[in-house]
């Protein structure tokens, strides 16, 4: 699957629009996470473990966006971008991630 931030494939022409597809998680911090967060917000410096959160949040986004595009039979989606905000409910926080695009139909030889 052929994902853009473009909102067009060079070489190749969109032959259908299936419509917005999207991704979201939300992740909290492991017990591990948060102790080893909270040393760093003492001394300063780049909180690993959170990055490592983080990443792996943004890759299980942009894997269910792919999932939900094939689901609707696109072969690419373009103009992908990811958003995140920060959920706390009773005490327990986490980071909403989204990945969401346009999924289409390219056709690869025309243009």
């Amino acid at each position: 699957m052929l994902v853009m931030t473009t909102f067009e494939v060079e070489g190749c022409q969109i032959m259908e629009y299936r419509g917005i597809v999207r991704g979201v998680i939300v992740r909290a911090p492991t017990i591990m996470q948060g102790f080893w967060g909270a040393l760093k917000n003492l001394f300063g410096g780049n909180i690993g473990s959170y990055s490592l959160m983080c990443e792996q949040a943004r890759k299980f986004a942009y894997d269910l966006m792919i999932e939900h595009a094939r689901q609707v039979g696109a072969n690419a989606v373009i103009g992908m971008r990811y958003d995140s905000s920060q959920i706390s409910a009773g005490g327990v926080s986490g980071t909403e991630v989204l990945c969401y695009g346009t999924a289409v139909i390219v056709d690869w030889k025309k243009k």
